[in-house]
């Protein structure tokens, strides 16, 4: 059972790389792209194949980082955005582009890298590590970044301002190799890690008296994990912009086929919610083409409704 939903996880992750590239308010011809078209070759190798594999790394690691913040704060609305690290990513790649500095995801990063150290000083409580405190610390912390940026953005031109849109609202777009390759090899590797510790997540989800009683070093998980996950945000958020909803929808729906094992759970997660976003690029590009629909706006409409089947599928179960 456990290698059937693998290889179905596996299996609609490759469709979704072979089939959603050729999909956009443009034809291309298969014949012409294997031909050698220089064109044809082209627009579908830089501007949706790329643009495909970015999808599916970024979902993938949005998705990873909510089930892991969820096992870590046994709070089934954690997500990657609850503790404060998109809003910081987004803090320092607004500030770059009103200052008109071209490296914006650098800015992104260091922002997330801040919001990071921050967040983790203070729900510090000499050796241990609250989930309690780490949940209020993120949301505050998050609040101040909007805040700043809702300044910054009334002071800045009309330029600035509407590329600052523009970034906040979160898309996938075409991506030259050589930043792709970096993220690939962050949001791989940090799965990995994460994965392999599926466990000790078990363990944590429970609780941390439980996870403590069993041997689990509690205060090196939750530091680990928050690690884990707020670079696998940091990196996508970086490229992407905010893109929400990912890390609260996908691990829901994976739970009601896979369990609570996070063994199982926590794979599947990464594999489904980077086909969940190259589909949703996909609907956004051809359902009122030729406009190109930023894939944040698809996911943020589709969060609502789910939001509210989550929190209804929570009350039937409490019944």
């Amino acid at each position: 059972m456990i290698l059937r939903i693998l290889l179905l996880a596996s299996g609609f992750a490759v469709l979704s790389i072979l089939l959603t590239p050729w999909v956009g308010p443009g034809g291309l011809s298969p014949d012409l792209v294997l031909a050698g078209d220089a064109l044809e070759r082209r627009i579908f190798i830089e501007f949706r194949l790329s643009r495909t594999l970015l999808a599916i790394l970024a979902g993938g690691a949005l998705s990873l980082a909510g089930c892991l913040f969820q096992a870590m704060l046994r709070n089934s609305l954690a997500t990657p955005y609850t503790l404060g690290v998109s809003g910081g990513a987004a803090l320092g790649a607004v500030l770059l582009i009103c200052l008109g500095v071209p490296f914006v995801w650098m800015g992104a990063l260091a922002g997330a890298l801040a919001v990071l150290l921050l967040v983790l000083g203070f729900a510090s409580q000499r050796q241990t590590l609250s989930a309690h405190a780490l949940i209020l610390a993120g949301v505050a912390i998050h609040s101040v970044c909007s805040a700043l940026i809702m300044l910054i953005h009334n002071f800045a031109g009309f330029t600035q301002a509407f590329s600052t849109i523009v970034w906040l609202t979160g898309a996938v777009d075409g991506i030259s190799l050589s930043r792709l390759g970096p993220l690939a090899i962050a949001v791989l590797s940090v799965s990995v890690l994460i994965v392999w510790q599926a466990p000790a997540w078990n363990l944590l989800a429970v609780g941390d008296q439980w996870a403590a009683a069993r041997g689990a070093h509690v205060r090196k998980l939750m530091i680990g994990g928050y690690l884990a996950g707020s670079l696998l945000t940091a990196a996508t958020v970086s490229l992407t912009g905010p893109i929400g909803f990912v890390g609260l929808l996908v691990p829901h729906m994976v739970r009601q086929i896979t369990g609570p094992d996070h063994r199982l759970l926590m794979p599947c997660s990464l594999l489904f919610g980077g086909s969940f976003l190259a589909i949703c690029d996909a609907v956004g590009r051809t359902i009122l083409a030729p406009a190109d629909i930023p894939v944040g706006v698809i996911t943020a409409l589709l969060g609502g409704p789910g939001l509210v089947w989550i929190l209804r599928s929570q009350n039937a179960r409490s019944a």
